[in-house]
């Protein structure tokens, strides 16, 4: 099989490669050269940028794929200029945009702006559909809806997935490597806001791959199909915190700080520990209609995740470390957390100087007998 990989270089797409090798297929990758791609020789590169409008048409001329994987770019730019390129098209966007409440993603800080949402949204929610003021998040689901368009007019057979948090090597925002910068320096203190007790969807990227594998090989099944994709074990950020440390052998002191009394902006965390809300998709479409099932344990992922950083350290400067903004800055964060110890002093002799009426508590069922 022949198959393009519009990304390839990312997080995903070097799995979603490596997995198609795998399966002896034929693999293209198409990106704009800003990030290097960890492919082998076999794999040719074609350079273009499928953010621009009509960035693909004079390299994709005369060409033509079994299948293309669109995993970044302006997707409906990018659709629109494979028709007669493929037949099967299988698109990549990400599930937080869709999803009412689940943040703003052009605000500055995203996480601040979600909402209570409840568990295991499902891809029909009405959420999914419910108007919002965040352009962003409404250019997302309109792309999603011309791409089954393009499905219903004939151009393509469509699938398309919801991408969660991800985590792997590749990242541009590899939120593990707070904690792992911090097991190398040393540094046991932690914020933890709301003692960890939000729960994300987060997704290895050899689990996403695999998932983008079995639509490929379904095509019949997986036809004008949306998919949330994640992770089928759920982790609370508190035992992803203690799952990291275990891996690392590291011990960290956490500091419970409510979400309401961190200011603005903070990053003295990895972020995925500053979602407010719990933010958790349902994967039961998948799972019944392709068999989806993980392929690497949390574990294991993670494993591998602490190992490349631990091995590859992220220089200060350098694209992820900047997109993660986390400025180490261990003076701060004592003088935060003392800050807070205080306040919390002041509120308890605050608290214990209050009137208060006397309860007593009694058990609702009746006692037995002696």
């Amino acid at each position: 099989m022949k198959v393009l990989v519009i990304g390839g270089a990312g997080v995903t797409g070097t799995a979603i490669v490596r997995q198609l090798l795998a399966r002896s297929c034929d693999v293209s990758i198409l990106h704009r050269g800003v990030h290097h791609a960890a492919a082998p020789d076999s794999v040719a590169r074609i350079q273009a940028d499928p953010y621009a409008k009509d960035g693909l048409s004079a390299v994709l001329t005369g060409k033509r794929f079994d299948a293309v994987i669109a995993t970044y770019g302006r997707l409906r730019f990018v659709a629109q200029q494979l028709i007669g390129i493929t037949e099967r098209l299988i698109s990549v966007g990400g599930a937080a945009p869709v999803y009412k409440g689940w943040g703003e993603m052009m605000a500055p800080n995203p996480w601040e702006t979600t909402q209570p949402t409840p568990l295991f949204l499902t891809e029909d929610h009405p959420l999914a559909s419910a108007e919002t003021t965040d352009p962003f998040s409404m250019a997302v689901r309109k792309t999603e809806h011309d791409i089954v368009q393009f499905q219903r007019d004939g151009h393509f057979n469509c699938t398309h997935f919801r991408y969660p948090l991800v985590y792997g090597t590749n990242n541009i925002c590899p939120a593990e490597w707070g904690l792992i910068r911090r097991a190398q320096d040393k540094r046991h203190t932690l914020i933890l806001p709301a003692n960890g007790l939000t729960l994300i969807s987060r997704g290895f990227a050899e689990n996403i791959a695999h998932a983008i594998m079995l639509a490929l090989e379904n095509p019949s099944a997986s036809a004008a199909q949306i998919y949330n994709i994640c992770d089928e074990q759920l982790l609370f950020n508190q035992q992803w915190v203690s799952l990291l440390s275990e891996i690392m052998q590291h011990r960290f002191d956490t500091v419970d700080i409510p979400f309401s009394a961190l200011p603005s902006g903070f990053r003295a965390t990895p972020p995925q520990l500053l979602y407010r809300h719990h933010c958790v998709l349902s994967i039961e479409k998948i799972k019944t209609q392709l068999g989806y099932r993980d392929v690497v344990s949390v574990e294991e992922a993670l494993e591998r995740v602490v190992k490349h950083y631990w091995d590859n350290p992220l220089a200060d400067d350098s694209e992820a470390a900047q997109n993660l903004g986390d400025p180490f800055d261990y003076a701060y964060e004592d003088a935060f957390i003392a800050a807070w110890k205080k306040h919390g002093e002041n509120f308890s002799a605050a608290r214990d100087a209050l009137p208060a009426p006397k309860v007593v508590w009694k058990h609702p069922y009746q006692q037995p007998a002696k």
